[in-house]
């Protein structure tokens, strides 16, 4: 098999990890006339920077082949797809040649489970030092680790790597228990504590170090979590959400929404669950970090433990509590405004800032691109007061949605998380 066939194979095993996300563009082919191209090669995708910058990288599996079967997994041991492996020598020149045609600024790498834990860590982490040590690479290293892995090769993958993640799989340790025995619960909350403790201990020394090398240690971890392969409700999903984010420190809580698989397990569901959940789940995990919500705030706005589909979860919550508007613009602290259904964080610094200067007027707000419909009747202003009883009305939930459903037509483009 070449190199090409093994490219095409083991890049798109690894479009099921949700922790390297695509910007969205269409696809635009240099081929059918004109200059350039946004149709992305085989294992190229983006993800964005901490400053917000879009890089690309190249997104591969070291192999597709596991000795784990993993009901809910396509590359489990019994699953029947195409197989292929990259030599430690094969990724490195491939990330190498990539990197030196200016197509990627990093790799993402991640592995089924070959042999054993410790010897697919292994490669894992020879790939990474080759590229750093061998070959001077600085350019941005994500290393899926493996979490029954022995404790140095975490360690050495975390001197060589920007970031590791280390995946959780489900939000219910009975879940994992039934379809990934396998795999093991506390060693994996283990590891994640390890790596936490490793993370915190050179906190400083990335502080100093300068911003031109790697750092002493990766900077974050992150996990990634399938929804909708099990029982668990949303509830269940965000609680478990919430304790990784206050017990390991991550960067990142990933939701990766079940696709099924050919042959799956009896104990799968026949059907994936609805997209929009793992969009509403995101939005939501957005409102326990940014915006100061506790997960029974968030459901508070659903039913029998699921988030509202219909509606994001931070409008889904002032609709179940109209009692805590109309909010004035200008006298409302910060907190409170973070509530507003429509106002995003930054809008809400910006108006912070500028009513230190004047009162705001609607046009205001519309200067700094607050959807005006969404917020009209749970805002007062200068010019300004909601019509009476539109908070009590039965059917503002119904216009909402509409005007909602009316945008998103009119600019068909890349969901906004509020």
């Amino acid at each position: 098999m070449d190199l090409q066939q093994k490219l095409a194979i083991l890049a798109d095993a690894a479009k099921y990890d949700a922790s390297c996300a695509s910007s969205g563009a269409d696809a635009r082919d240099s081929r059918k006339g004109g200059l350039g191209s946004t149709a992305p090669g085989m294992g190229i995708c983006h993800a964005y920077a901490p400053d917000g910058r879009c890089i690309s990288l190249l997104k591969v599996l070291l192999t597709n082949a596991c000795v784990f079967d993993c009901a809910y997994c396509i590359n489990r041991a019994t699953s029947n797809v195409p197989r292929a492996r990259f030599t430690v020598q094969e990724l490195v020149g491939l990330a190498l040649d990539f990197y030196r045609h200016n197509a990627i600024e990093g790799v993402f790498l991640s592995s089924g489970i070959i042999r054993s834990p410790d010897y697919t860590m292994e490669q894992i982490v020879r790939v990474a030092r080759e590229l750093r040590e061998t070959h001077g690479f600085r350019g941005y290293i994500h290393l899926k680790t493996i979490p029954d892995a022995a404790p140095e090769l975490l360690e050495e993958a975390g001197r060589l790597a920007d970031r590791l993640s280390i995946n959780i799989e489900l939000p219910q340790r009975s879940s994992l228990e039934s379809l990934a025995p396998e795999k093991n619960f506390a060693g994996i909350r283990r590891s994640m504590g390890r790596l936490r403790e490793r993370i915190e201990a050179h906190a400083e020394d990335r502080r100093t170090a300068q911003r031109a090398t790697p750092p002493p240690f990766a900077r974050g971890q992150s996990t990634q979590m399938i929804v909708g392969a099990d029982d668990a409700t949303d509830a269940t999903v965000l609680g478990t959400s919430t304790g990784l984010y206050a017990s390991y420190g991550l960067r990142r809580v990933y939701y990766s929404a079940y696709s099924p698989i050919p042959d799956a397990s009896r104990l799968l569901p026949p059907q994936p669950p609805p997209l929009v959940r793992e969009h509403r789940l995101y939005q939501a995990d957005w409102l326990l970090r940014f915006y100061g919500f506790t997960p029974d705030e968030i459901m508070s706005g659903g039913t029998a433990g699921m988030l509202d589909l219909d509606v994001d979860p931070k409008l889904a919550w002032a609709l179940s509590h109209r009692g805590e508007f109309p909010l004035d613009v200008n006298l409302a602290p910060r907190e409170r405004l973070l509530r507003v259904p429509g106002l995003g964080a930054r809008t809400v610094e910006r108006i912070l800032a500028a009513r230190r200067h004047r009162a705001l007027h609607m046009e205001d707000l519309a200067r700094l691109r607050v959807p005006l419909a969404k917020v009209r009747p749970f805002l007062l202003a200068a010019d300004h007061r909601p019509a009476a009883r539109l908070l009590d009305s039965a059917d503002l939930r119904q216009r909402l949605v509409a005007r909602t459903a009316f945008t998103a037509a009119a600019r068909p483009q890349q969901l906004a998380l509020f």
